[in-house]
């Protein structure tokens, strides 16, 4: 059970349509988001995730459409979403923060206050659940953001290039959270990095132009490479033949 969109459209105000008509159902399990910069990826996110509503079209999860208010809770409280940009809550520590998403996903505020020290320990951030958020670095502040998206254990997560500006040591905790969320959560990442690939994840989507170039298998997407990359190149070379391409086929 995934996400799907169903002739989804989305435009900005000033009339670029980002998602024209889109069918896309992502695959069960660990699912990277490929993609280069303006492609949609981050809309499409944020349209799973219930931020953003589509012009036409639906997008479902488990059966429960968010259009629908009587449902949309219920979809909001199964569903993770780490956004690009990760803000800190004026006056309030780590723990503070991450059971303040909890208590936004309807988890009652003893429940939440308590789940925060795991969020927390899963990003290793337990050494600063006292600390004002504010004063945590760019990086620290990107892992208190997958903690804010796993304290009220979602069954789907959706993170949106989680691993921008953390160093290798933080990108290897993250690796990490990936792993461990395995049997216990779908999860959709999108990210420009194709290193790691075939350790993270079952299944690559590629989207260039609000358009899917390939919905597929790790193995599948990793047999689009040139014969004659080297092994560490093969996802590159799958990524960059699929957009050369024009993709499906």
């Amino acid at each position: 059970m995934s996400v799907e969109f169903t002739a989804c459209t989305y435009q900005y105000r000033r009339g670029v349509v980002v998602l024209d008509r889109l069918d896309l159902v992502f695959p069960p399990g660990r699912t990277v988001l490929l993609g280069p910069n303006g492609a949609g990826k981050s809309t499409l996110l944020a349209l799973a995730a219930s931020a953003l509503a589509p012009e036409s079209g639906s997008v479902s999860y488990g059966g429960l459409n968010p259009a629908f208010r009587v449902q949309r809770k219920e979809y909001r409280r199964r569903v993770g979403w780490m956004p690009q940009e990760i803000d800190a809550m004026p006056g309030m520590t780590a723990r503070e923060q991450v059971a303040y998403a909890g208590w936004l996903k309807g988890m009652s505020r003893s429940h939440a206050w308590e789940a925060a020290v795991g969020a927390l320990d899963a990003v290793s951030l337990t050494d600063k659940a006292d600390s004002q958020s504010s004063a945590l670095s760019g990086g620290q502040r990107r892992r208190l953001g997958v903690a804010q998206t796993l304290v009220h254990g979602a069954e789907l997560i959706l993170m949106d290039e989680p691993t921008a500006g953390l160093d290798p040591a933080q990108r290897r905790v993250f690796r990490g959270i990936v792993g461990r969320l395995s049997g216990h959560a779908h999860v959709i990442v999108s990210t420009h990095q194709t290193e790691d690939l075939s350790d993270l994840y079952e299944n690559v989507v590629v989207l260039e132009d609000g358009h899917v170039r390939f919905n597929g298998t790790v193995n599948e997407f990793t047999a689009r490479a040139d014969k004659d990359a080297a092994p560490s190149q093969t996802a590159e070379s799958a990524y960059e033949e699929t957009l050369r391409s024009g993709g499906l086929r």
